[in-house]
């Protein structure tokens, strides 16, 4: 299936079906290739966006906002036909949106606070000076701004 595709459905689903396909996207294109663990700190970092407001009030809208994550970086016409790395995207997203369901005190964490990520290998950040908080693969975590749910 095409990237273009998926990112066309995630207009015409409900939410909250948009928002696990838009982070199950994300996490396969950025993480396929890393542990589940660091799947799970992409997913981390984008559904604390997503609370922060800052990058849009859903996840396809955070994901997609202009050069943030994989969805806006790599061509539409990419195919995502590793089925395998697929079906545990899926699993790890919807893991973490249960996570993060959760009341604050009670998630675990696996990157607190971090608000961006880079995978070295391909990407050298302006911001690649701020805090870490983790590496885990080939990703590096960052807590380059503090980032408070809206309202809070």
């Amino acid at each position: 299936m095409k990237l273009a595709w998926i990112l066309w459905l995630s207009h015409v689903l409900p939410q909250p079906a948009a928002d696990s396909l838009c982070l199950s996207t994300t996490v396969y294109l950025e993480a396929r290739d890393q542990s589940v663990l660091g799947q799970q700190a992409v997913a981390e970092v984008a559904l604390r966006r997503r609370d922060s407001g800052l990058w849009g009030h859903n996840l396809c809208q955070v994901v997609t906002a202009r050069k943030q994550f994989a969805p806006t970086l790599v061509s539409p016409q990419t195919r995502l036909s590793n089925i395998e790395a697929w079906t545990e995207a899926v699993s790890v997203s919807f893991a973490s949106e249960r996570n993060w369901a959760l009341p604050r005190n009670k998630r675990k964490l696996v990157v607190p606070g971090a608000s961006h990520f880079a995978a070295h290998a391909i990407a050298n950040p302006s911001w690649n000076t701020a805090d870490q908080v983790a590496t885990i693969g080939g990703h590096t975590f960052y807590k380059v701004q503090s980032l408070r749910p809206r309202g809070s």
